[in-house]
């Protein structure tokens, strides 16, 4: 089954007051990982009532995509600031579609 879609929930809270500097950076990650051959989609939202809550919604053409994509330089970046910019580990989950 490695050849699936699947469907990636990707939850981060920010540290208190940073949270448009983790703003930014989440949203520099969109342009290159929109470009990736194997990006369906990627989205970025914002808790309309924690603004602290961000989401991303992010689709692929397989599990090994999505493994690809962690490794990128972008990515690779982000985690790298992970402790200074997050109030906790990061959600992730991975989902496949059924119907």
């Amino acid at each position: 089954m490695p050849d699936e879609k699947i469907t990636v929930l990707a939850i981060a809270k920010a540290k208190p007051g940073i949270e448009d500097k983790v703003k930014a950076e989440l949203m520099a990650l969109i342009e290159p990982t929109r470009a990736e051959t194997a990006c369906i989609s990627y989205d970025l939202h914002q808790d309309t009532e924690n603004k602290r809550s961000f989401m991303f919604y992010e689709n692929w053409q397989s599990k090994q995509a999505l493994d690809e994509h962690i490794q990128t330089p972008h990515l690779q970046n982000l985690l790298a600031k992970a402790d200074d910019l997050f109030d906790g580990p990061l959600d992730v989950t991975i989902w496949k579609k059924l119907s």
